[in-house]
Formats: structure tokens, C-alpha cells, sequence
């Protein structure tokens, strides 16, 4: 299965800090955490390895992952959008 072309750690890397600095007194400790942990997975925090094909050579870094639940980004993503829901949205003007 491919990766979406977006997924929703890719928001929080360009808009998380800002979203939670306007919204720092509405947040949880536990909304806080998991932020973070949808931040960290798959990327350098946890660490990684070097994925090498056998017949070309070509090698690329594979990051691990945070393993939320070991189910997969579809179930995650939608255990997110019921966390997603207990999280304050500011409206646009």
C-alpha cells in the first residue's frame, strides 16, 4: 500500500507549533502527547534503518514507527479524528 500523499503528521509538521502556541490554554497534557508521538513517528527521533535492494542497489532510510496500536495508518487515522474531536479548532474569521 502506498503512503498518501498528505497524512496528518505532515500538518502538524508545518502547522503544529504555531496551532499550539494560539491554543496552548485549551490543551491537554494528553492532546499535547499525542501530537507529539503523530510528530515523531516514522521520522528521525526513532531512529531508522537502510532499506537496500538486492538486484539494483538502490538504498533508502526507513524510519520506525511510533507502532500507535500496531494497526495501521487507516484505524489510526480514525482513532485520531475521535481524538481530533476533544481538540479545540480555532474558526476562520
Amino acid at each position: 500500500m502506498r503512503r498518501p500523499q498528505l497524512e496528518v503528521a505532515d500538518v502538524f509538521h508545518r502547522h503544529g507549533a504555531d496551532w499550539r502556541r494560539a491554543n496552548a490554554e485549551h490543551l491537554s497534557l494528553g492532546q499535547l502527547q499525542v501530537m507529539s508521538a503523530i510528530e515523531q513517528c516514522r521520522s528521525a527521533a526513532l531512529g531508522g534503518h537502510v532499506e537496500r535492494c538486492q538486484n539494483c542497489g538502490h538504498s533508502r532510510i526507513a524510519y520506525n514507527s511510533c507502532l500507535m496500536g500496531k494497526a495501521g495508518n487507516g484505524e489510526l487515522a480514525i482513532a485520531m479524528t475521535a481524538i481530533s474531536c476533544a481538540l479545540p479548532l480555532s474558526r476562520a474569521p
